[in-house]
């Protein structure tokens, strides 16, 4: 057994193994085995082939203990415990080197040790071998200290030391340690037990294990300590030295004196503090410096020439007295010192060789080769030296004659490098100023006794300061919107407390509040809490910006940016989530973001006005275009379709257009059935759960299907919130309510009456499966007063089971309800003048209660009123399949409730002269009146009522309620009301709310509509809408009534007016008024009485205006007809035969409309009250008016539409319609009747549409413009579109409705006329209308670049055109294309002024104006137009030269159209001469007049 110096166990050639107890090898000596066995491995070659050939080597035993001896006099520490991995030494690591092999040494073998011979043996063959003065097998190396961080150099670049040292290296490995990649896992003292094999050889195991030597060694180099002073004890008399603390020795805190513990620290002030006892004065310093001037180099340190930027005094960089940066220390000599100032003085001699431009050079050269880090280091490395800055600040002290003696070259160098190291030497100062002014608004100074304190952070203590003032940037640019924990909008200069906890975020630190990214952000934190607040504070803006509060603050839509940036997932997700108060913030936001409380509030107002219950489903208007559809289509199967492409749409896409679609999609519903049953949370989350379910419910009737086939969820709400027993503390006042489960509640009722709305099969699955029918009977038997519930929510839930029983009725369901519960409703209705004296705590829920009360008993009316005849179609042989069973109600039955409210009514109508309690009792009275109109209307319609009896009580209740009513100043106020309270008249009471989405459909009833709108509290169409109903029926079954009743009695005064008012309301009434429509169509549009002006000369009118020209500058020409000679008609003729053509007419377009009739016969079972009939209360989607503004137009449009879809399709279409011809003229008979008396009808659609649609007489049918009556129809609204007002307003190039390119039909057009014009002048008219010189420049290439061939037919006369050719011609030309090819077809014929004058004349008069203008220009412009004024002059056609070139001005009355010089202008000659190159004399024959 062997030990190295350091007390290893060595494995060697002929040396003994220790094992330990476990029959294994100690770490230690484990890894020098296999270290000795990598380095025979790896041995050279030759080395091998000496050692096998018996040569003397060096003893691997003995090169080992070399390197544990020098690695302990280097302190080396391997820590032998460390599991299975060797530490890497602590301050000079093992390199990367092998033991070298047998060597020779000066030709004799040295002895190699044997067994048994001791350690003395090995040390007598240690001095053996150096006592031969060999050459060692290794290098002597200085390496670097890591503790100093000094980098040194090695033997090749500098002499040998002195005194020489153990320096151990193996050969053959780099310097460097290779890099691990990559690097080798941490290995667990678990993984060290792991099990091995029996049959593993340990040493394979030890092979695979190995990494590297060099991870283990590395250079062992002796410590140089020539250069350390040794300094003995002072004697001080006493047997041991003296002790002394820490605290003893004052030291300041240096900042950035890098990782040194306050031990090292204070150890380090001590030795400096020797030092400066011992060191020399100051004084003494500046006597020798000043004794020897001369000593100093006048150059200065040529090192420093790189770095001209490094901080130091002025003139530092050409007089320092020795190098800044090389300090000699890694030299490892005594004499290190002095050459490093021999160095120093190499690079000043080399800098004075050298001029200004090549310093200047050089500097820049290393500036730009050196990496940026590296300066920055060499800087750092001068301005830290303590000892040169004192120095500097002395030598700065120096004569400046010193520096005037330098040659001349340095002086500019140092003069331009003084003048940088001054800007920086300024920049520094700065730095520091504002470092010392960060130490002074530091919150905590720090203090020397401070641990581990030495280093100041700033940029952490920052967030210890106080916050700036916020203030507001004046920039363009909007600034962060910020908002507090309540949604308020923070001003952007508020300078709020920081204890509001609005100041926790990074960005614009000094702002308070929170922005929606931030927000955003911590929606989807891990903590509970934050996600809650999150969740909250999105709720809450969301609901202020519904409200419109940021409208005028904010720039863009709060909601649609939250909508674009996936709010609406945000908040499904949130659903998910397992905490209940997550769930909870996130049901309330997305309450606020679908749900608005005032719509419900005008909603549940308008339930009891005429047709109120009939409701717009909550649809958005906004969907995505879809493809048109083909007309084979129906509509459920369009439905199919369109239900089919929502499925297989991602959610967010579907969500884009339509967010309860796509909530639907995402099944919500499950969820929130979920949190009822199961989480059951507060009351709070309830209400909002059941306010976000009726909002779903309103969306549409499939959306309603859902809800009902949602698993469980109707069940839960009506068990749990709808109960027929509970708790009645929950009526005590004062009473907490923590659980809304097991207590009625009024918003799960309305819930249900929303969900029954959409439609007779959910009413009925609602009232039989959910057993809502008992239910409606505990809520409706109970007075309010009786509930125990408070009172106000007691009647809001009898309020809403009694709405829920009207809509039933209005299916003609839960009639049998009526027989048992009557009592209740007599009750009811005996109480209603108690409602006058106002007394009730809740009058205003009270007159709501009753409203429904007689809105209920209306339906059920209506429904009794035709069991009659249901049960005559049912007891007859009626050739209905499946005919309908008549309702559990008869006549009788209700027949005695008209005495009970017809008397309220007259007590209520009283009142009217009293504002406030006339508004309060407003729904109350309006139901009453409807109730009346109902109850007359089916009274009148009774087989077993005498007609007589029926026509006393309408004369009667004329001559004593209606006409006192009418007389009332009250009535005459509510007229004058109509018009500010209109929608049509003020369009702006009901426009969009400011932050309407149009995915979320909306009333933009948030923040309440003012008093004087539709559903305003003042508005009179309640109560009028009632009243003119009741007359309407009236006057209806008494026609004798109709004077004493109606409010216009001689209505032939205002016939126009009237006609006028119902033609602009067909075009304005949406889907579900189909009844009305037809109404207007049938009775109104098309009588002949509401158009007086047929009777009362408008036609002669007409023809006195055309002769006289009024409102015409100039005559217009009608074209004629390619077809036969035509007698001339006049215009009057013309009308004349329209008006009397007018029932023609009407049947015309009833015809036209009958796609309208299965919606139509929805609409009339509702208006008629035919119950058994109405399908949903729900109104059809809105997706614009019932017929266009266009609707005049529709047959021929119709007709042209078919053609058209025909032809796409392939097909010829050969068989038109028989009356084609009569249809078209009825069509354009009654266009002409609205143009000339009812123009106002017309003015909303624009001139292009109107001649789009004309264009159609052309494009449908080959020939079919060539019928005498079509033709002069065609013309006669040609010559009014033709007018200077009707030009003045034509444009072309704005996108026209229902038109999708009028290039496309100009096209069709020009094709048309190409194949079946036969030459028509009015054809052509039509041809040459868009070809005027403000319209797309694209139309006139389409005729002179591509359809150049109907040039030639296109003759229609100068006479006949009946628009002025300036139109044409002004301003000149400037498309080059264009011009080019106005003038090949003029050259080539194709263009002529026999075939197509009006075209002749444009192309003339645009080429003249072009060749001679002499307007500056690009040089292809300029080229082209020289080139054809040459061409022109060459031409052969002297007609077309002399018009080219003699053009002067249009002349309507010439038969050239234009007139033409007799001599060209002496510019215009001039600069012919200039671009022909030939002489023009005076003598040049003149153009003939």
């Amino acid at each position: 057994m062997h030990f190295c110096a350091c007390g290893h166990w060595l494995r060697g050639a002929g040396v003994r193994t220790q094992y330990n107890a476990r029959g294994k090898l100690p770490r230690a000596a484990q890894a020098q085995g296999e270290l000795a066995g990598r380095a025979r491995q790896e041995e050279p070659r030759a080395g091998r082939k000496q050692r096998q050939s018996g040569g003397s080597a060096v003893d691997v035993t003995v090169s080992l203990c070399m390197l544990g001896y020098a690695a302990m006099e280097e302190k080396c520490t391997v820590n032998a415990d460390e599991p299975e991995e060797i530490k890497k030494p602590t301050s000079v690591g093992f390199s990367q080197a092998r033991v070298p092999g047998l060597r020779e040494q000066e030709g004799r073998m040295l002895s190699r040790p044997k067994p048994g011979e001791s350690e003395a043996d090995l040390l007598r063959f240690q001095n053996q071998f150096l006592a031969a003065g060999a050459s060692p097998a290794v290098k002597i190396v200085k390496k670097a200290d890591k503790r100093k961080g000094k980098e040194g150099s090695t033997d090749a670049e500098r002499p040998p030391l002195q005194h020489s040292k153990d320096v151990v290296m193996l050969d053959g490995f780099p310097d460097t340690l290779p890099a691990l990649t990559p690097a080798p896992p941490k290995k667990s003292k678990i993984k060290s037990a792991s099990v091995h094999f029996e049959d593993e050889d340990p040493e394979e195991r030890l092979e695979s294990h190995d990494r590297h030597i060099t991870a283990v060694f590395s250079k062992i180099i002796e410590r140089d300590t020539s250069a350390v002073a040794v300094t003995m004890p002072a004697p001080t008399g006493d047997p041991f030295p003296r002790t002394f603390h820490r605290s003893e020795i004052k030291s300041e805190v240096q900042l950035g004196s890098g990782r040194k513990s306050i031990f090292a620290q204070k150890m380090a002030a001590k030795k400096a503090s020797e030092k400066a006892a011992t060191a020399p004065s100051a004084a003494e310093c500046m006597q020798v410096r000043s004794a020897a001037p001369d000593a100093l180099d006048p150059v200065g340190s040529g090192g420093e020439a790189p770095l001209p930027s490094s901080t130091g005094g002025k003139d530092v960089f050409l007089t320092s007295q020795r190098p800044c940066l090389i300090t000699g220390e890694g030299l490892g000599s005594l004499k290190s010192e002095q050459e490093a100032q021999a160095i120093h003085k190499e690079n000043l001699e080399k800098l004075q060789s050298m001029s200004e431009e090549e310093i200047l050079q050089e500097q820049a050269r290393l500036l730009a080769q050196l990496d940026p880090s590296l300066v920055a280091f060499l800087k750092s490395q001068r301005g830290n030296n303590e000892a040169q800055k004192k120095e500097l600040k002395m030598e700065l002290n120096r004569p400046e004659e010193f520096v005037e003696s330098l040659p001349v070259a340095q002086h500019g160098v140092r003069s331009s490098l003084s003048m940088q190291e001054s800007g920086l030497e300024e920049h520094v100062t700065r730095e520091e100023n504002m470092k010392v002014e960060t130490m002074d608004d530091l919150p905590v100074k720090p203090r020397k006794e401070w641990i581990h304190m030495d280093n100041v952070e700033f940029e952490k203590l920052e967030w210890m300061k106080d916050l700036p003032s916020p203030r507001q940037k004046k920039t363009k640019k909007g600034m962060q919107a910020r908002f507090s924990l309540k949604g308020e909008l923070i001003p952007a200069d508020a300078d709020l407390p920081t204890h509001l906890g609005l100041h926790h975020h990074g960005e614009e630190a000094e702002r308070a509040g929170y922005s929606l990214q931030e927000l955003f952000h911590l929606s989807r934190s891990q903590v509970t809490q934050q996600r809650t607040l999150a969740l909250q504070v999105l709720g809450r803006i969301v609901q202020r910006a519904r409200a419109g509060e940021f409208a005028s603050s904010l720039k863009g839509s709060v909601l649609r940016l939250l909508l674009d940036a996936g709010f609406l997932f945000l908040l499904r997700f949130s659903l998910d989530d397992a905490v209940e108060n997550v769930m909870a913030a996130s049901v309330g936001a997305l309450r606020a973001l679908l749900v608005s409380l005032d719509d419900e509030k005008y909603l549940d107002w308008t339930f009891s006005w005429y047709q109120g219950m009939a409701a717009f489903p909550f649809v958005p208007n906004s969907e995505e275009e879809e493809e048109e559809e083909e007309e084979e289509l129906n509509g459920t199967e369009k439905s199919q379709d369109k239900k089919a492409k929502d499925e297989n749409k991602p959610d967010p896409d579907v969500a884009r257009y339509d967010v309860v679609k796509g909530l639907l999609k995402t099944r919500i519903q499950h969820r929130l059935r979920y949190i009822l049953e199961v989480v059951r949370p507060v009351p709070t989350v309830v209400l909002d759960i059941l306010h976000i379910l009726t909002h779903i419910a309103r969306h549409s009737s499939e959306a309603c299907s859902q809800l009902l086939d949602c698993p469980r969820l109707i069940e839960t709400i009506v068990r749990e919130f709808l109960p027929t027993q509970w708790d009645p503390k929950v009526a005590e006042p004062g009473f907490l309510l923590t659980s809304l489960h097991g207590v009625a509640c009024a918003s799960a009722m309305k819930f249900i009456r929303v969900l029954a709305s959409g439609g007779r099969n959910a009413t009925a699955r609602l009232l039989n499966r959910f057993e809502m029918k008992s239910r409606l009977s505990r809520f409706i038997a109970e007075d309010p007063v009786d509930l125990p519930l408070p009172r106000e929510e007691a009647t809001r839930l009898s309020t809403e089971a009694f709405r829920l029983w009207a809509v039933a009725a209005g299916y003609g369901q839960a009639c049998d309800l009526y027989s048992d519960l009557y009592p209740v409703l007599v009750r009811i209705l005996q109480s209603l003048p108690e409602l006058l004296s106002g007394k009730s705590p809740v009058v205003e829920l009270s007159v709501q209660r009753a409203a429904a009360v007689v809105t209920l008993l209306t339906h059920v009316t209506q429904t009794a009123g035709y069991t009659a005849e249901l049960q005559a179609k049912l007891s007859s042989n009626s050739e209905d399949n499946k005919p309908i069973p008549p309702p559990p109600v008869v006549w009788s039955q209700v027949s005695g409730l008209q005495p009970f409210l017809e008397t309220s009514l007259k007590k209520i109508l009283q009142q009217i002269s009293q504002t406030e309690t006339w508004q309060t009792l407003q729904p109350l009275t309006t139901t009453c009146v409807i109730f009346l109109g109902v109850y007359y209307s089916a009274y009148s319609q009774q087989p077993s009522v005498n007609p007589v009896d029926c026509l006393e009580e309408l004369e009667g209740l004329t001559s004593e309620m209606l006409q006192p009513l009418l007389r009332q100043p009250a009535i005459d106020s509510m007229w004058d009301l109509l018009r500010p309270c209109s929608a049509l008249c003020n369009p702006l009471s009901c426009s969009p709310a400011p932050e309407s989405v149009g995915s979320i459909a909306s009333l933009s009833c948030t923040g309440g509509k003012p008093p004087l709108s539709l559903a305003g509290a003042k508005s009179p169409f309640p109560f009028l809408t009632a009243l003119l109903f009741l007359i309407n029926n009236i006057t209806h079954i008494h026609k004798g009534l109709t004077s004493k009743a109606g409010t216009c009695p001689d209505y032939t005064q205002h016939a126009s007016l009237h006609h006028c008012v119902a033609m602009a309301l067909l075009s304005r009434l949406l889907p579900g008024s189909e009844h009305l429509a037809h109404e207007v169509l049938l009775d109104l549009a098309f009588n002949p009485e509401f158009l007086p002006e047929g009777k009362a000369g408008g036609p002669e009118a007409a023809d006195f205006s055309d002769i006289l020209h009024l409102g015409t500058s100039a005559k217009l020409a009608q074209p004629g007809s390619a077809a036969a000679f035509l007698p001339k008609v006049t215009r009057g003729a013309l009308l004349r035969e329209s008006y009397q053509n007018l029932p023609s007419i009407r049947s015309c377009y009833l015809s036209h409309f009958v796609h309208l009739q299965p919606t139509l016969l929805r609409s009339q079972a509702s208006y008629q009250g035919r119950n058994y009939l109405i399908q949903s209360m729900l109104l059809p989607e809105v997706k614009g008016p019932i017929l266009p503004s266009d609707w005049p137009f529709f047959p021929l449009i119709s007709l042209y539409n078919k053609v058209t879809n025909a032809e796409t399709r392939g097909a010829v279409l050969n068989s038109l319609p028989l009356d084609l011809i009569n249809t078209v003229t009825w069509n354009l008979q009654w266009v002409l009747l609205l143009e000339t008396w009812r123009s106002k009808i017309l003015q909303s659609i624009p001139t292009a549409a109107k001649l789009a649609r004309l264009m159609c007489v052309f494009l449908t049918g080959s020939d079919l413009f060539l019928e005498a009556p079509i033709h002069r129809y065609t013309a006669a609204l040609l010559s009014v579109y033709c007018q200077p007002k009707a030009l003045d307003s034509l444009n072309l190039d704005a996108p026209l409705p229902g038109l999708a390119s009028f290039h496309d039909l100009y096209i069709n057009l020009l094709e048309q006329f190409e194949g079946v014009s036969f030459g028509d002048p009015l054809f052509g008219v039509f041809v040459l209308l868009p070809l005027q010189k403000r319209f797309s420049v694209h139309l006139r290439l389409s005729v002179f670049g591509e359809h150049t061939n109907i040039l030639r037919a296109l003759g229609v006369p100068l006479q006949q055109f009946p628009v002025p050719l300036e139109r044409y011609t002004s301003p000149p030309e400037d498309n080059l294309d264009l011009l080019r090819l106005y003038f090949r077809t003029l050259v080539t014929g194709a263009l002529r002024h026999t075939w197509c004058p009006v075209l002749y004349v444009v192309a003339v008069a645009h080429v003249n104006s072009f060749i001679f203008s002499q307007e500056s220009t690009a040089q292809e412009t300029d080229a082209a137009r020289k080139s054809m004024l040459r061409k022109t002059w060459l031409l052969v056609d002297e007609d077309l030269k002399k018009h080219l070139l003699y053009y002067r001005l249009l002349n309507a009355e010439s038969p050239l159209g234009f007139d033409l010089y007799e001599q060209l202008p002496p510019m215009r000659l001039k600069y012919l001469q200039v671009v022909t190159q030939k002489e023009i004399t005076e003598n040049t024959p003149a153009i003939d007049s």
